[in-house]
């Protein structure tokens, strides 16, 4: 590490004033510099390589373990230490925004529904549990809503609808697609919030109709519903908040890429022992 240090200041500083402060010979630090790379570091320069590549390929939002997995899915001899270690030495650090929410303050005009769900975010199945929320995407020519339908066995995203306002019409589209695709047994457990989206008259009704079970989280408690909040933070972190969408169209393209390419199919879940929800599904469901 000295004598690198060496290397990269002696266009500023005299190699024997840089010798004498680090107390390193002129000849030790010459020696070096004619010396070809080791074994070793000829192999970490090639994985440090591979490693470049597939952080600018996952967008930067991979971290430390999902990088090393991916290498090690790929054939890559390497550990996990090790891999962490490089990582850190070249920089290449995930995406990590603070998180922020808009609140949107509504009127209920319903009464919520018991919260038969109580944080205990496991299913036996697919269609047992459907957890739902809403959630604003800036842009340039103003807000735009995002609804989503998780199904809570494998994370996936099943139904998600966009729209400038935030009202019972698009949650009510995010649900029917998930009805659609997925055609849910009666009794399915369907978790919110209690916002006025999920309280109105003609959401409860089409669960009703469906036969789904409503499910309302505490009031003001997010951990009631945190697999949402969680597929949440992960959409912000890794793209809402690098992005500057010109409109909202471009915000909808940027949204259909990351959630049924990226998300459902490619993205290692750590919750789901780093396979993507529709691996998980695939292997599990017959």
């Amino acid at each position: 590490m000295k004598y690198q240090f060496i290397q990269g200041q002696q266009a500023q500083h005299r190699v024997g004033r840089l010798c004498q402060v680090l107390a390193v010979s002129r000849s030790g630090y010459y020696a070096w510099r004619h010396r070809r790379p080791s074994a070793r570091m000829r192999a970490n320069a090639r994985l440090v390589q591979r490693m470049i590549l597939l952080h600018r390929q996952m967008k930067e939002r991979y971290g430390a373990i999902k990088l090393w997995r991916m290498l090690v899915a790929e054939g890559v001899p390497c550990g996990r230490h090790r891999v962490a270690r490089l990582r850190r030495q070249h920089g290449l650090l995930a995406r990590r925004v603070r998180r922020f929410r808009v609140v949107i303050e509504h009127h209920q005009f319903a009464p919520p529904a018991p919260n038969h769900v109580h944080q205990h975010f496991v299913a036996p199945a697919p269609n047992r549990i459907w957890a739902g929320d809403l959630t604003a995407i800036a842009t340039r020519v103003g807000w735009v809503y995002l609804a989503v339908i998780l199904d809570v066995y494998s994370r996936r995203v099943i139904g998600w609808a966009m729209s400038p306002r935030p009202d019972q019409h698009v949650a009510l589209t995010a649900l029917q697609m998930a009805l659609t695709h997925r055609r849910p047994p009666a009794g399915l457990i369907h978790h919110t919030d209690q916002g006025a989206t999920y309280t109105s008259v003609a959401y409860q009704q089409r669960l009703s109709q469906a036969g789904l079970v409503a499910s309302m989280s505490r009031k003001g408690n997010c951990y009631d519903n945190a697999v949402v909040e969680s597929f949440f933070s992960t959409l912000k972190n890794e793209l809402v908040h690098e992005e500057d969408f010109l409109t909202r169209e471009a915000a909808q393209a940027a949204v259909f890429e990351f959630i049924e390419v990226f998300y459902n199919r490619q993205r290692l879940h750590q919750t789901l022992g780093y396979v993507s929800p529709v691996q998980f599904e695939a292997a599990r469901v017959p």
